[in-house]
């Protein structure tokens, strides 16, 4: 039996093919370890798909219990419960995360081995290291792509972390907690905020709408002329859109109780759009919030905090940096991710690397291979030699 998951990914595939054959794997499910990471890399319901495909799933203990899907849920699905990594990850064949390996994870990798997750190497040079040292294959969620030229396993948490950085935004402005004290929506006779959106992709727009919503001047700043376009055509009077320069953001970002930076160069580190200067001409205790802070963040002083410590000062402005935004709703993300990411995951059980061999966008999230870097930004960014990565697994 195939998965309907598989068949959609692969209906050009010569199912008779030796290479292609469905053969057995046992896949793996840590508990998350990132600070207040509550998320899981699969549903009971993703259990059931790859029992019923044949294939084994073994769960760490406890690793849903944040999010109301404990032990006997996985069990019913046909899971087998144990009580450490280290059995999930010596047995595993697969390891399904979410957020990427921390360093006592990525020892505990092996040659041969799959690693299905988000990454975001790039500002990462720890992680990419050991990985590479580990000799695992490792595929990365942002940066497999569809044919509509989007990031199908990305796109969930961009429209997660765009709403939320509305909602942390907000937040972030109230007296207490060190804003300036603004409400985001104002009241009749008090003008509303005033919200800069940098970047006009899945998380910008998601953001603009949480924005709008609420009340606020809404601008969105984004390079390319189509999209805004296409932006107008939604929002029209709502939003404002302005062409992406220095001087447009220097001036947007003076003006405003409210800047997300929501830019995204796939795989790559993030572009740093607003500088230290930039911040001494924004009004005090206004709330800067990057979601960017996963690829290295937009803001020239970004560092990446956690939802224990989510917040810092600079020049009397706040800084939101979290790196796994989506955690803070963390039901919601995993039901989110895993309906994205559920596909795939029966498709690499059922054939293995032999998937990457015929189709190109799963190939596109091989970010390293047995020793090898194969993606090009991160190579390009830590000083890596760049394998293609249809050399590597060919090889």
């Amino acid at each position: 039996m195939v998965c309907i998951y598989s068949k959609s990914l692969f209906a050009r595939a010569d199912s008779s093919n030796a290479a292609f054959r469905k053969a057995l794997m046992l896949v793996g499910v840590p508990k998350e370890i990132k600070n207040n990471e509550h998320r899981i890399g699969l549903t009971p319901a993703g259990v059931s798909e790859l029992v019923s495909a044949g294939h084994g799933v073994i769960i760490q203990s406890g690793g849903g219990n944040g999010i109301g899907l404990d032990d006997e849920k996985y069990r019913r699905a046909g899971a087998e419960i144990v009580a450490t990594a280290e059995s999930v990850f010596s047995r595993s064949e697969m390891v399904v995360k979410v957020k990427e390996p921390q360093p006592s994870e990525c020892k505990m990798l092996r040659p041969g081995q799959l690693l299905f997750t988000y990454l975001h190497l790039a500002p990462d040079p720890i992680q990419t290291e050991l990985l590479v040292k580990s000799g695992v294959s490792a595929i990365a969620y942002e940066t497999i792509t569809d044919d509509n030229g989007g990031l199908p396993l990305l796109a969930p948490m961009s429209e997660v972390a765009g709403r939320l950085s509305v909602q942390q935004g907000a937040y972030c402005l109230q007296k207490a907690q060190g804003g300036a004290g603004i409400l985001l929506g104002g009241v009749p006779g008090v003008q509303p905020a005033k919200v800069t959106i940098i970047g006009g992709g899945v998380v910008g727009l998601n953001a603009a709408r949480v924005a709008i919503g609420l009340g606020a001047n809404v601008t969105i700043i984004d390079r390319s002329l189509p999209r805004l376009r296409y932006i107008d055509e939604i929002y029209s009077e709502r939003i404002t859109t302005l062409f992406s320069t220095t001087q447009t953001i220097e001036e947007q970002v003076a003006e405003s109780d409210l800047v997300i930076g929501a830019i995204l160069v796939p795989g790559a580190a993030a572009t740093k759009l607003v500088n230290r200067d930039m911040l001494k001409g924004m009004k005090p205790n206004s709330v800067l919030v990057d979601v960017a802070i996963d690829q290295g963040g937009c803001f020239e002083t970004s560092r990446t905090t956690t939802h224990a410590n989510p917040t810092f000062s600079v020049d009397n402005i706040i800084h939101y940096c979290v790196a796994n935004m989506p955690g803070a709703v963390a039901r919601t993300a995993t039901f989110a991710l895993t309906n994205a990411t559920l596909p795939y995951v029966v498709t690499l059980a059922n054939y293995g690397l032999s998937s990457l061999k015929i189709d190109r966008h799963l190939l596109a999230g091989l970010n390293i291979h047995r020793g090898s870097v194969t993606f090009k930004a991160v190579c390009e960014t830590l000083g890596y030699d760049y394998t293609e990565p249809r050399h590597a697994i060919a090889a």
